[in-house]
């Protein structure tokens, strides 16, 4: 599957072989997606660790006919003769489910923040979803502390929805969801 293009970046989507290189270090990481892997990799290691990628593997092992609703890598293009940068990542938790469903994710490295790239996957990811008939509603769920990711989901045009859950959050924290309807898209 191609990687889907926004305005400054390649969303990349990652194989079995990204993943596993990935588990043995930024540099193999680097070499298979022939991206720079900069220091700091990776972002929100509380969130996105070993476990993230392993769940990512199985999820890709499991359902392999929706490689389009699983995991990209954010890559920053490059200037002409440069490599490009890994950024973040991010992408949908899965494929549409029954009633046209489908929720996206994501994490930018600390120094690539408050530079719009959050809001720009979000966005790409979200042109994409409802480019399917049969997604109706494409859903975010944060954390309460995380009001840069409550402002991201903001910027690009999601809604409150209430209190969300998500089994992964650290104990004693709120997880909050947004969404955005097909109806109400611009």
């Amino acid at each position: 599957m191609p990687a889907l293009q926004t305005a400054r970046l390649d969303l990349v989507p990652a194989t079995a072989a990204h993943l596993m290189a990935e588990l043995e270090s930024p540099a193999a990481l680097a070499h298979a997606l022939a991206i720079d892997v900069p220091r700091g990799w990776p972002p929100a290691p509380d969130l996105y660790d070993e476990d993230a990628i392993r769940h990512t593997l199985k999820w890709i092992h499991d359902y392999p006919d929706d490689a389009d609703w699983g995991f990209y890598y954010l890559a920053r293009r490059a200037a002409p003769g440069e490599r490009r940068s890994l950024i973040g990542v991010g992408g949908f938790k899965g494929a549409p489910d029954e009633d046209g469903t489908v929720e996206i994710g994501y994490a930018v490295l600390e120094d690539q923040r408050r530079r719009g790239y959050a809001t720009e996957a979000v966005l790409g990811w979200t042109q994409f979803a409802f480019a399917h008939p049969r997604v109706t509603r494409v859903i975010g769920q944060t954390l309460l502390s995380l009001t840069a990711s409550i402002r991201v989901l903001e910027k690009a045009g999601f809604r409150p929805a209430g209190i969300g859950h998500d089994p992964g959050a650290p104990a004693g924290e709120i997880v909050l969801r947004y969404e955005l309807v097909r109806s109400v898209r611009l």
